[in-house]
């Protein structure tokens, strides 16, 4: 692996962005922390160009100045990229305009273990050293050697890209990678409406009446603190507690022993705890948001939906991808329902979308030859 440079002054990092957004395409990864913080702590960043490496220390310069890079033409390749993506939100305020993603792009070139290693050992023969995947990235200075394996993570990407563009096009499927690309880059990031955290809780469907009021105050409540303390909310109010405070709502201090996971001494928020409860316990039925109800005729379509699932199955194997690329079970729900499904959107539609509507509107039906599903045209 060629050298790089380690980057903790804001003019190096203009210097940097100018050639990142002259080179063209440009190779980015991010390391962070989110166990100890409500929002993730930047660390480092990791840019490569076609003749240079460097590792941005996020920690000493405000990595903001990328947001010109990322508003360029420049193409920017990462490897399983959500989480980078979020974070660049939030650090940038911007995510790159153009990105390419070595993940998604494997998925769509017969690959179903798509970790970074086993693509570049794979598609380019080099190996990866993974043995730092646990360092502390807040640590300052960083050892050389965890530097190296930052570095790593993108000396490779803008080739392995090369690679699986080619692969892609010959296959007659880069335009189905670059659509679900682009549908990761556009993907909603806004911050969840803190009243309808609750329906993120398992078991929430074991609550009723007045419970229901006291779990979405509580979850609204939990979130402010963590947000105001940049503590992860469950620090602040675990999930096992807030159930049991939901199906038992304390009045007073006193009341508070005996919660399961919850330990009163501890705690430094009683009193306004307790008046999340009164409140919940209180709240109006028409301000009280429940989650969407299964459509109540889902029993009457299982038979449909299994119909379906097994074709796309079918269709996935002899595509070569794996089916969870292609549709889940509830994509199928929402076609057999006629609601907005991915299947009836772009390459699915193409691929497998369209059969599987004339299955649900019955101008098809599917027979067995042997281990294979045959679709028929029941038209002709």
């Amino acid at each position: 692996m060629k050298s790089f440079d380690w980057i903790a002054e804001r003019r190096e990092l203009e210097r940097l962005v100018d050639e990142l957004v002259d080179s063209g395409a440009y190779a980015l990864d991010t390391e962070f922390h989110r166990e100890r913080t409500y929002l993730p702590q930047l660390a480092l960043i990791q840019l490569a160009t076609r003749g240079r490496l460097a590792l941005v220390d996020a920690l000493a310069v405000d990595v903001a100045s990328l947001r010109r890079a990322f508003e360029s033409d420049a193409i920017c390749t990462m490897h399983a990229g959500s989480q980078d993506l979020e974070i660049l939100q939030l650090a940038c305020g911007e995510v790159p305009r153009r990105i390419f993603d070595t993940q998604i792009a494997a998925l769509f070139s017969g690959y179903r273990t798509t970790s970074l290693g086993k693509l570049v050992e794979d598609l380019l023969e080099v190996r990866l050293d993974k043995s730092a995947q646990l360092t502390d990235w807040t640590r300052r200075p960083l050892p050389e050697a965890d530097q190296r394996y930052a570095a790593s993570d993108v000396a490779h990407l803008l080739d392995l890209r090369d690679v699986l563009i080619r692969r892609l096009d010959e296959d007659g499927r880069l335009s189905w990678a670059e659509e679900e690309i682009e549908r990761l880059r556009t993907r909603d990031r806004s911050r969840p409406d803190p009243e309808t955290l609750w329906w993120k809780l398992r078991g929430k469907s074991k609550l009723g009446g007045k419970a229901r009021g006291v779990a979405q105050e509580l979850a609204s409540w939990r979130e402010g603190v963590a947000q105001r303390k940049n503590r992860p909310p469950r620090t602040v109010l675990s999930d096992m507690a807030l159930l049991a405070l939901a199906q038992r709502p304390a009045r007073s201090a006193a009341d508070l022993r005996g919660v399961r996971n919850f330990d009163p001494k501890r705690f430094k928020y009683t009193e306004d705890l307790l008046a999340a409860i009164r409140h919940g316990f209180e709240l109006p039925k028409d301000q009280l948001r429940l989650p969407p109800k299964k459509p109540e005729n889902l029993p009457q379509v299982d038979g449909v939906i299994a119909l379906c699932l097994a074709w796309l199955s079918q269709r996935a194997h002899e595509e070569g991808i794996d089916v969870s690329v292609l549709g889940t079970r509830d994509d199928v729900t929402e076609l057999v329902l006629n609601q907005e499904s991915r299947l009836a959107k772009g390459w699915r539609q193409a691929l497998v979308g369209h059969e599987l509507k004339s299955i649900i509107g019955g101008t098809a039906t599917l027979r067995v030859d042997g281990t294979q599903l045959e679709l028929v045209d029941r038209t002709a």
